[in-house]
C-alpha cells in the first residue's frame, strides 16, 4: 500500500438492484457487484436494496461481507411493504463499531445506522445507510425529517443512499426532468409536487438535508455537489439512475452522499462509477466518496466532534 492508500478514508454507497439476484433466483449480477466493490476497496460501504438479505439467517449478508475482505455488516429491517432493507458494512481494520441504531418510525425502509470509532480519533463517526420512499413525496420528506438527529449540533457523520427525489442547487450539470417529455406518467406523480400552483420536480429531501432556511447553514453537505464546485470536480456532479430505462426522462443524481460539514472538509474526491460491469450489474452506479483519513481524524478530534 502507497503512502497515499494509507492516507484513503473511502466510503461506496450503491442501490444494487435487488441485491443482484434474478427473479429466477440467479445470482451472476451479485457475483458482479461483488467484483466492482472489491476493486473499489471500501472502507465503509452503504447499500440499498439487500433484497431478502434478512432470510436463511441473514446468510446473503455474511457471504458480502466475506467476500469484501471480512467486513462487519450491519441490516436493518425488512417491511411489511418491502423487503428490499438497507445495510452498512465496515472495515475493522479502520472502524471499531461501538453501538448500532435502526431508525423505523414511519419509514418505508428503516435507516441502518451503525456508530464507530475511526483508529485514532477520539470521537464516534455515525454512519447511515437510507433508501427514501419512491412512490410518495410527502412519505420521502417525513424520511428526511428523520434524518436530520443525524446532524444534531455536535455530531459527526457519513449519510448516504438512494434519495428517490432531486438536488435542490441551480449550478448541477444535469438539468432537472422536462416532465412534458416523461412518458412514465406514474414516475410523474411519484416524483414530482406541487409549488406555486405548478408541479415541479420534489427537491425538497435535498432542501431539508442541505439546504440553508432562515439564516441556519445546512446540516449536511452533498458531498457531490462540495465535490462538484469547492474541489473543481464536475464528475462528482454525474447523473446516476437509471442506467437501464428510458421512459423516466435522462438521467438523474438521485443517489447521493452528505456529511456534516466538519467531515466535508475532508473530501478529496466524489466519484460515480460508471463500466460495462457496473451497468450489468445495477440500474444504479455505485458513488464513491474518498476522505483524507489524516483530516478526518483531526475533524473527529476537534472540540465540536469530541461533544459527540
Amino acid at each position: 500500500m502507497s503512502e497515499s492508500e494509507d492516507d484513503v478514508f473511502r466510503v461506496v454507497s450503491w442501490n444494487v438492484e435487488h441485491n443482484g439476484i434474478s427473479r429466477e433466483g440467479g445470482d451472476e449480477r451479485w457475483h458482479l457487484a461483488m467484483d466492482v466493490l472489491t476493486t473499489l476497496k471500501p472502507h465503509v460501504l452503504l447499500r440499498q436494496e439487500l433484497t431478502r438479505a434478512d432470510t436463511f439467517g441473514r446468510r446473503a449478508v455474511w457471504a458480502e461481507a466475506t467476500r469484501l475482505g471480512r467486513l462487519i455488516p450491519f441490516l436493518a429491517s425488512a417491511t411489511p411493504e418491502s423487503a428490499n432493507p438497507t445495510g452498512v458494512y465496515t472495515d475493522p481494520s479502520v472502524c471499531e463499531p461501538t453501538e448500532y441504531y435502526e431508525h423505523t418510525t414511519k419509514m418505508w425502509h428503516p435507516i441502518c445506522n451503525p456508530v464507530v470509532r475511526v483508529k485514532g480519533a477520539s470521537s464516534k463517526l455515525h454512519l447511515a445507510s437510507f433508501h427514501l420512499c419512491s412512490f410518495n413525496p410527502a412519505q420521502r420528506k417525513s424520511e428526511a425529517k428523520r434524518l436530520t438527529v443525524l446532524g444534531k449540533p455536535g455530531m459527526a457523520s457519513i449519510i448516504g443512499g438512494d434519495c428517490n427525489s432531486y438536488p435542490h442547487t441551480t449550478d448541477e450539470t444535469v438539468a432537472l426532468p422536462d416532465w412534458s417529455t416523461v412518458a412514465d406518467r406514474s414516475h410523474f406523480e411519484q416524483r414530482t409536487i406541487e409549488r406555486d400552483g405548478r408541479r415541479v420536480s420534489d427537491t425538497v429531501p435535498d432542501e431539508i438535508l442541505a439546504g440553508t432556511h432562515d439564516g441556519y447553514p445546512p446540516l449536511f453537505v452533498d458531498l457531490g455537489h462540495y465535490a462538484g464546485t469547492a474541489l473543481g470536480q464536475p464528475e462528482g456532479l454525474a447523473a446516476t439512475s437509471s442506467l437501464w430505462r428510458t421512459d423516466q426522462g435522462p438521467k438523474q443524481r438521485i443517489d447521493r452522499i452528505y456529511a456534516t460539514p466538519q467531515i466535508a472538509l475532508a473530501l478529496t474526491q466524489l466519484e460515480v462509477i460508471v463500466t460495462d460491469d457496473v451497468i450489468e450489474a445495477s440500474d444504479h452506479p455505485p458513488v464513491v466518496a474518498t476522505f483524507s483519513l489524516s483530516k478526518l481524524r483531526r475533524a473527529l478530534s476537534a472540540p465540536r466532534a469530541a461533544a459527540a
